[in-house]
């Protein structure tokens, strides 16, 4: 299987809970924020993607609404028109560091264990279930990460890697999961991929992640999985330390 299209899975599968709309709008601008759809691609159309999300016309044209407003989503109107991914500029360093001050170091080394679970859980069921040749789109996201420019675009790349890296462990729960995760600390790993130097270690330790899974060693790719996390974490706590 390949992960991006179980991560693109994911995102338009059959939304579930009441509050449809909000649902939609969550599940579509989570995978814009995070990357999982790229900027200026078309959406499905409006009946197609209702079917898939399993939602009403009537919803889904409300959620796009919702979409356009939040500036995630841009409409086209006559031949070659639709809803189009408009990606998001992140907020800058001084309101990411208001929003950081607004967690304590507690919560910030629950959110951690939490994502090292996820992740670590993932890399383990990868390495059991995902093919060596269906690894393609974790081994781009890794160079991506090598050669991106600017702490937003890699925070978007390493948040995008552990979506991924769900997918590929066949898991749609899993995979829910890490999204929501990222959209909750995605735009705060900006604050910590502000060097170089850093970029290219946390490359480094995802081509363990992703040589372990290709060689179906699923505790060592746990185990890296979970070191990846847990160094991240650690420098986001730092930086809210020195707030």
């Amino acid at each position: 299987m390949n992960q991006q299209v179980g991560a693109r899975a994911a995102v338009f599968a059959p939304v579930e809970g009441r509050a449809r709309v909000d649902a939609v709008v969550g599940r579509i601008g989570d995978a814009i924020e995070l990357g999982l759809l790229a900027d200026g691609e078309q959406l499905p159309g409006e009946s197609e993607l209702a079917g898939r999300l399993g939602v009403s016309t009537v919803t889904l044209r409300e959620a796009l609404v919702a979409l356009r407003q939040q500036g995630l989503v841009t409409t086209r109107r006559g031949r070659g028109g639709g809803s189009f991914v408009s990606l998001p500029e992140l907020p800058g360093g001084e309101r990411l560091r208001a929003r950081l001050s607004g967690w304590s170091t507690e919560e910030l080394r629950d959110l951690g264990d939490h994502w090292s679970a996820l992740s670590g859980t993932s890399a383990r069921l990868a390495a059991e279930r995902t093919a060596p040749d269906d690894l393609a789109h974790l081994h781009r996201s890794v160079e991506e990460l090598g050669s991106a420019g600017g702490a937003a675009a890699r925070s978007r790349v390493y948040g995008r890697f552990h979506v991924e890296l769900a997918a590929a462990a066949q898991s749609a729960r899993l995979t829910r999961e890490q999204v929501a995760l990222q959209r909750e600390v995605g735009a705060l790993l900006c604050l910590v991929f502000d060097d170089d130097a850093y970029r290219e270690e946390v490359a480094e330790r995802q081509r363990g992640v992703v040589r372990a899974v290709q060689d179906g060693a699923g505790e060592a790719a746990r185990a890296s999985a979970e070191r990846c996390v847990r160094g991240a974490a650690a420098r986001l706590i730092a930086v809210r330390l020195a707030l």
